[in-house]
């Protein structure tokens, strides 16, 4: 049956939060925090490293999803900055699990990374093809047919990325993984194909191993200078780490052998796109050098020598 429940500033209807004035401050209020349990609670089921596949980390990522967009098509119209930011929290919460992240990586890359739109879009469109079945059922013309409906979800969802691809060309962070992905952003999206791991990740986002994130962002080197090579003068930064860095000329010259000489982050993410040679290339890359990297952090923050900071 229709559960109905009256507040005191208004009314509690079919899992809505509706007010006189039909802004949804209310079910947004409460949607936020119920988002965030939830994902954090998946959260704890998703590790960096092992867990569950990338198949099960978007049908994770989905459930939350799920419970964000019910009754889009009714509340679509009240997406106002506050409510937005109401689905924006908890989508990178979960974004940053399925992508095997740092909780320090950006909305923008995150989402990006996972595949997922921006679910303020995606309730736009669900509110689009809701007005278009009524415009249909209005006009007489009855239930759609299985072709129809298809060509419907195929356009409601290329209309959803090119509205994302939009939005990217001026990111307000991640602009390094926005700019590597936002070219490929469909074949990204719809590959069937080449996981995401912990290492892979901190390659993609900068935010990992690396002295520049370790000394401006997690506070814990003193400075962002690389302990891998005799360069004093480049920070270590994951584009360091993958083009120039000499202490790992061995592992670059067998990802060069299969990806190509360039090895600037969009043409990287392209030609893994291209095939499972090059993604497992890259994987192979990042996997051996970060995994040094993160043996010699460590090394260092045991050392009785080391900086207070590292401890």
């Amino acid at each position: 049956g229709v559960r109905v429940g009256v507040g005191v500033t208004g009314l509690r209807y079919l899992g809505l939060e509706l007010d006189g004035r039909w802004n949804f401050r209310a079910h947004f209020a409460k949607l936020g925090p119920r988002l965030m349990a939830t994902a954090g609670s998946l959260s704890r089921l998703l590790p960096n490293v092992g867990g569950p596949d990338q198949v099960a980390r978007r049908l994770y990522m989905g459930v939350v999803r799920s419970m964000a967009l019910y009754g889009a098509p009714v509340w679509c119209h009240a997406l106002t900055r506050k409510n937005v930011a109401a689905l924006r929290r908890p989508q990178r919460a979960i974004a940053v699990r399925a992508i095997r992240g740092y909780r320090t990586v950006s909305f923008e890359a995150a989402c990006l990374l996972a595949g997922a739109p921006p679910w303020d879009l995606e309730a736009e469109a669900l509110a689009a093809d809701y007005r278009w079945r009524s415009d249909l059922r209005s006009r007489g013309e009855g239930r759609p047919g299985e072709g129809v409906v298809r060509a419907r979800r195929l356009q409601s969802r290329r209309s959803v990325l090119e509205a994302w691809s939009r939005r990217l060309a001026d990111p307000s962070a991640g602009l390094r993984t926005v700019e590597a992905v936002r070219p490929v952003l469909a074949d990204w999206v719809g590959r069937d194909r080449g996981c995401l791991t912990f290492r892979l990740t901190q390659m993609l986002t900068g935010h990992g191993c690396f002295g520049r994130y370790l000394h401006k962002i997690a506070g814990r080197e003193p400075t962002a200078q690389c302990h891998h090579c005799a360069d004093r003068d480049e920070d270590d930064t994951a584009e360091h780490t993958l083009a120039r860095c000499s202490g790992f000329d061995e592992q670059r010259a067998a990802l060069v052998a299969v990806i190509g000489e360039d090895l600037s982050l969009p043409r990287v993410v392209a030609t893994m796109l291209g095939s499972d040679a090059s993604w497992k290339a890259m994987l192979d890359f990042c996997e051996s050098t970060i995994s040094q990297k993160e043996a010699a952090e460590r090394e260092r923050e045991s050392s009785s020598l080391s900086a207070p900071i590292r401890r």
